[in-house]
């Protein structure tokens, strides 16, 4: 496929991916917004920087991550082959220090002196915290006060690594209201201030800006099946929030013949009405500085979602998978609350991983494919996380008092 027809040329110089994207905000924000897409088009232009992210990457984040054949799994099936892409054995346990590692690189090239962030299931707070301190900067983390009470691990890992974790009580307090509070404070400290967005969400350039630095996911995955295989996969596969993990596996094979699908939380099921599910159950609408698909009422009221992972609890998806979901690109599943408990159990007993909820969500859809595909077809998933931030949510679901 030619360059100029590529599915990877989005956005346009507007950051739109068609309908989607662009940079709805306050007056207030966009000269911060301007500023921030000037320095990103630099770096991108910078060897240097290039440089030096890859060797964070080598050195601290312990790049590449493995490519794992999952072979008591897809024995269990009796299908495709499944491979995991081990992001969870990164420094911090997950994917969200690829993105935070950069960009804190970048607001120290900015010559900005003080980081705040959000986070849901606190991951992408602990990646920023951890980068922060190795940096010396000061670090604020948005929380939802519901998310603090179930990934409680997580809230005193940030108080460890010396970032102050303040509790979001608005809303449904959980990671939307977190997001609110973060550029709040990022408009009243516009002189000091960078905010680590961790997803492939808000105005742009932070859709792009996060997906460039979470292709290096991609990227290896494509170069180690290569290795492993000799060919490309069947079949890539990631769960869905707002999506940083996924698209990070997926952007790098964009114009490749490989099955792309996005693992939406159905909590409850979607025709609960309590879930998760924005691309399979939402219209086109504007959160947090960008126009995508979006769990909303008739009046535009935003309707509070559900999953048992604080991870997807998030009304919306990044403006880049709604652009591929129209496109045709990318299939969208759902996963329950319930088959996810049990993917959960099913990868720890079977392959000796605990995976994080988000993931064991992909992994219940793999469930319902794997049996179904031949047995030389090859699936990959983006183990985006580590269960251990997750035991007090399954114990209770499964009625353990630890």
């Amino acid at each position: 496929m030619s360059q100029r027809n590529s599915l990877r040329n989005m956005p346009d110089e507007n950051g739109h991916y068609g309908i989607f994207g662009g940079r709805f905000v306050a007056e207030t924000l966009m000269p911060l917004i301007l500023e921030l897409e000037s320095a990103y088009e630099a770096a991108k232009k910078d060897e240097g920087f290039w440089k030096e992210l890859d060797g964070w990457f080598k050195d601290y984040v312990g790049r590449p991550s493995p490519l794992y054949f999952a072979e008591r799994l897809t024995e269990h099936f009796g299908g495709a082959k499944i491979y995991f892409k081990r992001e969870e054995l990164n420094h911090t346990g997950s994917h969200k220090i690829n993105n935070t590692v950069a960009q804190v690189l970048l607001a120290k090239r900015m010559g900005k002196t003080r980081i705040i962030a959000e986070t849901g299931a606190g991951q992408h707070g602990v990646a920023t915290a951890t980068v922060a301190s190795r940096l010396g900067l000061p670090c604020i983390v948005y929380m939802g006060a519901k998310d603090i009470e179930r990934q409680q691990p997580n809230v005193f890992r940030m108080r460890l690594l010396g970032a102050e974790v303040r509790p979001v009580t608005s809303g449904s307090h959980t990671l939307k209201d977190a997001m609110n509070e973060a550029l709040r404070d990022w408009v009243s400290n516009v002189h000091d201030t960078f905010y680590v967005i961790g997803s492939v969400a808000g105005p742009h350039p932070y859709p792009a800006m996060v997906r460039d630095f979470q292709s290096v996911i991609g990227r290896e995955t494509k170069q180690q099946i290569l290795e492993k295989e000799g060919r490309l996969p069947d079949v890539l596969i990631a769960a869905v929030g707002g999506g940083s993990n996924a698209m990070g596996l997926f952007h790098p094979f964009l114009d490749d013949d490989v099955r792309l699908i996005a693992v939406e939380a159905a909590g409850d099921g979607i025709e609960t009405g309590r879930h998760a599910a924005a691309m399979a159950a939402g219209t086109p609408g504007v959160l947090h500085g960008s126009r995508s698909y979006l769990l909303q009422d008739e009046d535009g009221q935003v309707v509070e979602p559900h999953s048992i992972s604080a991870g997807l609890d998030y009304p919306g998806v990044g403006p880049e998978h709604s652009w591929l979901k129209e496109q045709g690109r990318l299939e969208i599943a759902p996963a329950t609350d319930a088959e996810t408990l049990e993917a959960f159990q099913l990868c720890g007993r079977i392959e000796g991983i605990l995976p994080a909820l988000e993931c064991a969500h992909a992994l219940a859809h793999i469930a319902k494919i794997a049996p179904t595909m031949d047995k030389d077809q090859v699936i990959v998933l983006n183990l985006s996380g580590r269960g251990d931030k997750d035991i007090f949510t399954v114990a209770e679901h499964l009625g353990v008092k630890l």
